[in-house]
């Protein structure tokens, strides 16, 4: 069944309930629905599926009508996947009203029926990748100039540089803070922390936090170990909410709770972890705010003493992932008359290496302006440091800086004095990083350029929302908590029982659901049903959004991206398209295939 039939499918079935609703406690019979997936859940448990009364469990739920030759599912269990057999009832909606337990069972399982039928294998097959993603509308044809940062921007980095980061890092510890030798002993742990992650300096605490600065139960970890709920509520007096704004402050920095926001801090977030249960585990009393800072003085050393520059230098076909897309995007856009600009942190001899690596000797051939060991972000807030230029091989030259010139390499320097000369200002500006903060935050917020975030890990979590299993538990998920808000207005002593293993069944299918991306702390831009605080600021820092620089090969340079209308929770959710995100937009997906 196409995605398009699926959306049919369900409005109809959706719109038939709704005009035959009761209103409950005085209320429109119109709930809040999440998304097509909230839809089915809201609209099955609120219309019930007797034709006259969709309070009474006599009537069955019309099925739906597979067309010729359509997949279909082998037939489930009553209970979602993944949940014990507990809640596996017989009970059916065309048996007599017997008590409030079998009512509410009764409209539990013909909701069951209804996901099941309703939503066939396959039916977010359609995502991919290699889609650009867009929170605000941006249309290319007004964009003349295009910035890049390097690092997981142009270039991208196998994990093994992760775990050299690490293991470096972990030395340093030892050797030159004098931690036991015990640590040793802990390797890098690959799928252990994910980026956008807090951690709070003072209890020595790594969790994940939402949009609304709360944290996720079940995603607090102390060392290498989970914190139960209850004692996360005790440690922050009796909430789960974090006040940010004066514990982290914008940039995520602290002085009390520091945010993780790039992909490097992945290795620090590592052996924070590691340390602090290496000492815990081994009952030695430590001050976590001192092992905060000594892990965080180690993993600098590693990119101040330049071992990560030397590492990718000698080995770049073993770091440096996916050159060749590098230089098509770079090709296709000096092809269309666009100019082209590069600030970075990273110092001149790496930049030329890995850029004549992937793009070749001829590389800044491409560029109109590059920035070298910008420091960002200071860059974008400071006017005090000037332009230093650099000669072919990487010196400091004593001029005065009075225009940026093509084919020259430039150092530090700040926005203003880019601005006034280059004259490269507002929306016909759009510059990609991966970094929320140090890349894209003032560039939006104080001077209105485009930008785009480039987010390696959609690749990965678009595999997952991609599966049967993620589609078919997320939709029942949210059918059922549909079901349970619809049928609060029991109350008696069976229902609330009801209620309890509803409940239990619904965490189960939320922890079952995060599991699938990260089995610690889930996706990076979920908890549970709010976006998390890292997809908050993916929103609010960038215009589009991908994995990588190579997506804008799928599109012509006068595309417009169009943000989807997702229904507030007031609205009703008529925009179907809702079911798949990122559906058929990539017009020009085939033209990848040479390169991949």
């Amino acid at each position: 069944m196409s995605l398009k039939r699926v959306s049919s499918a369900l409005s109809r079935s959706l719109w038939s309930r709704r005009s035959r609703s009761p209103a409950v406690s005085g209320c429109s019979s119109v709930h809040r629905l999440s998304g097509a997936a909230g839809a089915a859940g809201g609209g099955a448990g609120a219309g019930g599926s007797s034709s006259s009364d969709p309070d009474r469990p006599g009537a069955d739920v019309p099925s739906s009508t597979e067309p010729p030759g359509a997949k279909k599912r082998p037939k489930g269990p009553v209970g979602a996947p993944g949940v014990g057999a507990v809640r596996r009832r017989s009970y059916t909606s065309t048996a007599a009203p017997v008590d409030k337990r079998s009512y509410l069972w009764a409209r539990y399982n013909d909701l069951r029926r209804l996901v099941h039928d309703l939503i066939p294998p396959g039916a977010c097959n359609l995502l991919n990748s290699s889609t650009i993603y867009a929170n605000n509308e941006v249309s290319l044809a007004e964009v003349d100039i295009y910035g890049f940062d390097y690092d997981y921007t142009l270039a991208l980095y196998s994990n093994a540089l992760n775990t050299m980061i690490y293991n470096t890092a972990r030395s340093f510890l030892i050797e030159h803070f004098k931690y036991p030798e015990g640590l040793r002993k802990y390797d890098y742990i690959p799928n252990f922390a994910a980026r956008g992650l807090h951690y709070d300096i003072q209890k020595g605490l790594l969790m994940k936090i939402d949009a609304f600065h709360y944290i996720q139960p079940g995603t607090v970890y102390r060392g290498l170990s989970p914190v139960p709920d209850e004692e996360v509520l005790q440690l922050y007096g009796g909430t789960y909410h974090v006040p940010l704004q004066q514990d982290s402050g914008f940039y995520g920095k602290g002085p009390k709770v520091k945010q993780f926001m790039d992909i490097f801090s992945i290795p620090e977030m590592t052996l924070l972890a590691v340390a602090n249960d290496f000492f815990i585990t081994n009952n030695i009393e430590y001050d976590p705010v001192h092992l905060f800072k000594d892990v965080s003085e180690a993993i600098g050393m590693v990119h101040l003493k330049g071992y990560m520059y030397k590492w990718v230098m000698q080995d770049l076909d073993k770091f440096i992932q996916r050159g060749e897309e590098t230089d098509a995007v770079l090709h296709q856009l000096v092809r269309d008359g666009k100019k082209l600009f590069l600030i970075t942190n990273s110092p001149f001899s790496f930049v030329d290496k890995g850029m004549t690596y992937m793009v070749g000797k001829n590389w800044r051939d491409f560029f109109d302006v590059v920035i070298v060991q910008a420091d960002k972000p200071h860059f974008f807030t400071d006017c005090i440091k000037p332009f230093r230029r650099l000669d072919d091989k990487g010196d400091q030259r004593w001029d005065k800086i009075t225009s940026l010139e093509k084919g020259q390499i430039y150092k530090q320097g700040n926005l203003f004095d880019f601005l006034r000369l280059t004259g490269w200002r507002g929306s016909k500006v759009l510059y990609f990083g991966d970094h929320l903060y140090s890349d894209l935050a003032d560039l939006m917020l104080r001077h209105g350029w485009r930008t785009a975030a480039i987010v390696p890990e959609l690749e990965q979590e678009t595999k997952v929302v991609s599966t049967d299993r993620y589609a078919l538990s997320l939709t029942w998920l949210q059918a059922l908590t549909g079901l349970m808000e619809r049928l609060q207005i029991h109350r008696d002593l069976e229902s609330k029982q009801v209620f309890q293993e509803w409940q239990k069944e619904r965490e189960e299918l939320r922890i079952m659901t995060k599991n699938l991306f990260n089995p610690q702390f889930g996706s990076i831009f979920r908890t549970c049903h709010n976006p998390t605080y890292f997809s908050r600021r993916l929103c609010r820092f960038s215009d589009i959004y991908m994995a990588s620089v190579s997506c804008l090969l799928n599109y012509d340079l006068s595309y417009t991206f169009y943000p989807r209308r997702t229904p507030l929770q007031h609205e009703a959710p008529l925009w179907m398209d809702q079911l798949c995100t990122g559906c058929l937009k990539t017009p020009f997906l085939e033209e990848m295939s040479h390169i991949r």
